[in-house]
């Protein structure tokens, strides 16, 4: 049996030479604990030595994804094929196993005897490779997997989506936080001044009128011109005058203003924050931020993991994402699914009337696939492809609200007019005097005409019906009164001969 194992140096072909001794994972275990039974189990049979990182780093990408490198495939063929030898390859995966065995036609063999050898090879490798020392194989391993760890990432400082993702996450805990702390600033203040609470509707407003004020009191001699206009401010003064709320003391008061601190930064911080955000999403998915804006594309990008899992999504479930419940909640009960997600808070989605959103979702959600695949695998921060397809959704909003659409910029979309004579043209490019006549051009019934021609003729049917049945009612009724009055005369004559003795 041969055993091929990868090390961060290269490639090794171990010869098993007693295979009898490695039958069970107790005996592979006692023969692999002892490095000298080890080096007379497992014999080096060949090795060949990655050049530099770069062939190291292809080999360890390949064993990852379970496929045979390039390296591996002429190693195999030069010490297996060539040479002729039928023996069991013992790998380290099933899926690698049975790619050898579909391309180079090797048999190879994976289970609980075949990887304990590994382990076994791997805490023996010093001895087994020889002329190698633990210092040198711990120094290509970190290197290596530096370079795969690299090459994972994909390092680049204007392309990193995690800082989007978290900057997402961040402010709407935010959003929450500061709705949280400016509803306590108000219920407290409230039990003192309880009028203030409808004049200055605001929060942070709110927390730096209370931090400037201090008591309801000092309202009158305070200068809140920097944080209220004048007619707040008059309406404002003219309330403490009248107020029904309680007296607290100033501990209280320097409570409440240290939370409208509170208020006041985290407001600042998220201001900062958001204009974080948006240069960020400008310089990693600038397409996508003209599409839906950035607040929506960084919620799509946080919610798809990443920029590429959002490019890896077909426009269906662009569309839907967000609305993953809804969705399993509609299939499972047989109703109708969620026609948006998360897309629906785009602005391109609010201008469209209710009976139009589900089919600018749709439009919007397909051409935001074409716009994020364009951000995930092309360089540049300028949203030429974004614009062209947003000026496209909006064209379609127009057209089904009955508006004008507007052309593309750069290409023409619009048919030329059509003429009904072609004049022939000479060699010299003047006109002759005879033209030829069009039939292409001649005028057709627009699907339109023909359908309110078909409604109008359907209409005039309709009518010929109505009256066909009116005039048979009337019929039955002037019949019917005809022989009302031929029977009269003959009921006056049985009565008569009744009364007669």
């Amino acid at each position: 049996m041969l055993v091929l194992y990868e090390t961060p140096a290269g490639y090794a072909l171990f010869k098993v030479t007693d295979e009898k001794k490695l039958k069970d994972v107790d005996d592979i275990q006692e023969v692999f604990a002892d490095p000298d039974k080890a080096s007379k189990a497992m014999k080096l049979k060949a090795f060949q030595k990655f050049e530099d990182t770069s062939e190291a780093l292809v080999a360890a990408t390949a064993m990852l994804e379970s496929s045979l490198s390039k390296g591996l495939k002429k190693f195999l063929e030069k010490n297996i094929v060539k040479k002729g030898l039928n023996e069991e390859l013992a790998v380290y995966e099933t899926k690698l196993g049975k790619v050898i065995k579909e391309k180079l036609e090797v048999p190879c063999i994976y289970d609980d005897k075949v990887l304990e050898i590994m382990r076994g090879v791997r805490a023996n490798l010093e001895v087994l490779l020889g002329g190698t020392t633990e210092q040198d194989l711990k120094t290509m391993r970190l290197g290596l997997a530096h370079s795969l760890g690299r090459h994972k990432l994909k390092f680049s400082p204007d392309k990193v989506d995690t800082m989007v993702v978290q900057a997402i996450g961040l402010l709407d805990e935010l959003d929450k936080e500061l709705n949280t702390y400016a509803m306590r600033v108000r219920e407290w203040y409230g039990w003192h001044f309880p009028e203030m609470g409808k004049i200055v509707t605001e929060n942070v407003p709110y927390a730096k009128v209370v931090k400037l004020m201090g008591m309801r009191t000092n309202c009158v001699s305070c200068d809140f011109s920097s944080i209220l206009d004048e007619e707040t401010e008059q309406e404002l003064k003219e309330a403490v005058q009248i107020s029904m709320g309680t007296e607290i003391s100033d501990d209280d008061i320097n409570n409440i203003q240290s939370l409208c601190d509170q208020v006041i930064q985290l407001s600042e911080y998220r201001v900062q924050l958001y204009e974080y955000l948006l240069n960020r999403m400008r310089a990693i998915a600038p397409n996508l931020t003209t599409m839906v804006g950035e607040l929506v594309g960084a919620r799509l990008i946080a919610h798809a993991g990443s920029l590429m899992n959002l490019a890896k999504h077909p426009a269906s479930t662009v569309q839907i994402l967000g609305a993953e419940k809804a969705l399993f909640r509609a299939l499972k009960s047989k109703h109708d699914t969620p026609k948006y997600g998360l897309i629906y808070h785009a602005s391109l989605i609010g201008q469209a009337a209710p009976k139009h959103k589900g089919k600018i979702s749709r439009v919007l959600a397909a051409k935001c696939a074409l716009s994020i695949r364009v951000d995930a695998l092309s360089q540049g921060d300028i949203p030429q492809v974004g614009v062209e397809h947003r000026l496209a959704v909006e064209n379609r909003l127009r057209q089904l609200e009955g508006g004008t659409i507007t052309n593309l910029s750069g290409s023409a979309k619009g048919k030329p007019n059509a003429k009904k004579y072609e004049s022939k043209a000479d060699e010299d490019g003047m006109a002759k005097s005879s033209s030829k006549y069009n039939d292409a051009e001649d005028m057709t019934m627009s699907a339109k005409s023909k359908k309110s021609k078909r409604k109008a003729d359907s209409d005039e049917e309709e009518e010929e019906e109505v009256k066909k049945k009116k005039d048979k009612s009337e019929k039955k009724k002037a019949k019917k009164k005809e022989e009302e009055e031929e029977e009269k005369p003959k009921k006056k004559k049985k009565k008569t001969e009744v009364q007669q003795p």
